[in-house]
C-alpha cells in the first residue's frame, strides 16, 4: 500500500501496487511482514501534516516480521526469527547525539515508513542493529503497538519522573495511553484519564485509572506529571492547568496545533514542559522487557493491509479506542 501524493485520507491515498521483492545489502535483513502497526504519525505523513521526505513512500513503522533473507553470511543465524522493526530506521553513530546517548535526535537519522520504505507490505528491508526480537510469549498482532505507540509513551513516562504514590495525568487515551497506564499501574502510580471519547473513558476505568473524564473537567487532586498524547495544543494547555507545584508536562507527539494562549501564571512555580521526539533503540528493548514481563495487553482492532486507508480513517475519527494492527501473512 503505497502514498503516491499527501492528501486527506477520505480521498484513499494509499493504493495497492506490486514491486520487486527488495534485496537486503550486507548491513541489511528481508523481513516477511506477519504485521504492522497503525498509527497516527502514518497519519500526519498520509495527510501532510509532516512533510513529506520521501515520495512515492511505503508507511508504517510498527512492524513485525520473520527474517527470511539476510545481506551477510555472519548473520544467517538470524533466518527464520521473528523481529520487530520501530520509528528509528538507522542513526549515524557519529554526531554529538549519537555519541551522548541520544540517537533519537539525530540530525542524519533514517525513520521507517518515512525517509525509507516501511511496513505497508509484503516484504520490506531493515538495518540488521536496529531490529527488535520479539519475546517468544508476545503474539505480533499484539506486539505491534508496543514499537512505537508504546515505546514512544515509555520515553514519556521516563520523562514524567513518576514513581508509587505520584498522580499522573494521561490526555488523550489512544494506543500510547492504553499500554502506558499498565505500566504506570505497574509500580503504584495514581493515574487519572483525559479524554472526549466515552468509550476510551470507560477503558480507561476498566485499565485501572481512579478517574476518567474530559480534558476540560476540573479536579481537586494537583496532578505530579501529566502525559499529553493528543496532537491538541489546547490540550496541553489544561494539563498544564492541572499540575501542581513542580510539577511535569510531557508532550508525547510529533505534531500538535498551534499551543495559542499560554498563562505564564500555569507555568510559574517551577512546573516544566519537556517534548519527547522519537525513540532510542534503548527505549524499545526495555519496554518490551518490562511488557513481558507484567503481562502488557494490547486491545486491538484488525483491518487487513489492504484495507489501509479505511484504518486510518477509522484512526481520524476516533472509531476504535485501543491500537488498530494491519495483518498482512496468515502466518
Amino acid at each position: 500500500m503505497i502514498l503516491m501524493e499527501q492528501m486527506p485520507i477520505e480521498k484513499a491515498p494509499l493504493k495497492i501496487v506490486d514491486l520487486e521483492r527488495p534485496t537486503p545489502s550486507t548491513d541489511e535483513v528481508l523481513l516477511k511482514v506477519k504485521c504492522c502497526g497503525v498509527c497516527r504519525t502514518d497519519l500526519h505523513i498520509v495527510e501532510g501534516e509532516l512533510k513529506a521526505v520521501k515520495l512515492p513512500v511505503i508507511i508504517g513503522h510498527q512492524v513485525i516480521g520473520e527474517v527470511v533473507d539476510v545481506g551477510s553470511e555472519e548473520n544467517t543465524h538470524l533466518i527464520g526469527r521473528i523481529f520487530g522493526v520501530p520509528w528509528l530506521y538507522w542513526s549515524c553513530g557519529k554526531c554529538k547525539y549519537c555519541i551522548n546517548g541520544y540517537e533519537n535526535l539525530c540530525q542524519n537519522a533514517l525513520f521507517t515508513g518515512y525517509s525509507v520504505d516501511g511496513g505497508y507490505a509484503e516484504y520490506m528491508k531493515a538495518k540488521v542493529n536496529y531490529i527488535h526480537e520479539i519475546p517468544e510469549n508476545m503474539d505480533p498482532i499484539q506486539a505491534a503497538p508496543l514499537l512505537c505507540g508504546g515505546a514512544i509513551g515509555y520515553r514519556a513516562f521516563k520523562m514524567a519522573k513518576v514513581g508509587g504514590g505520584n498522580k499522573l495525568g494521561l490526555f488523550g487515551f489512544g494506543s500510547s495511553a492504553h499500554m502506558i497506564i499498565q505500566v504506570a499501574n505497574s509500580i503504584g502510580v495514581e493515574t487519572y484519564v483525559f479524554t472526549r471519547s466515552k468509550s476510551s473513558q470507560e477503558l480507561a476505568i476498566s485499565l485501572g485509572a481512579k478517574w476518567a473524564g474530559d480534558p476540560r473537567e476540573h479536579i481537586t487532586t494537583p496532578l505530579d506529571a501529566a502525559i499529553v498524547f493528543a496532537p491538541a495544543g489546547w490540550v496541553a494547555v489544561e494539563a498544564l492547568k492541572k499540575l501542581d507545584r513542580g510539577g511535569r508536562l510531557i508532550l508525547a507527539g510529533i505534531y500538535m496545533t498551534p499551543i495559542e494562549r499560554l498563562e505564564y501564571n500555569d507555568l510559574w512555580l517551577e512546573r516544566e514542559i519537556k517534548s519527547v521526539a522519537n525513540v532510542t533503540r534503548n527505549d524499545v528493548k526495555e519496554f518490551l522487557n518490562i511488557a513481558s514481563k507484567i503481562n502488557l495487553k494490547t486491545k486491538v482492532t484488525v483491518y487487513p493491509l489492504s484495507e489501509a486507508n479505511e484504518a486510518l480513517k477509522s484512526l481520524k475519527h476516533g472509531e476504535h479506542s485501543g491500537s488498530i494492527v494491519l495483518k498482512v501473512a496468515e502466518n
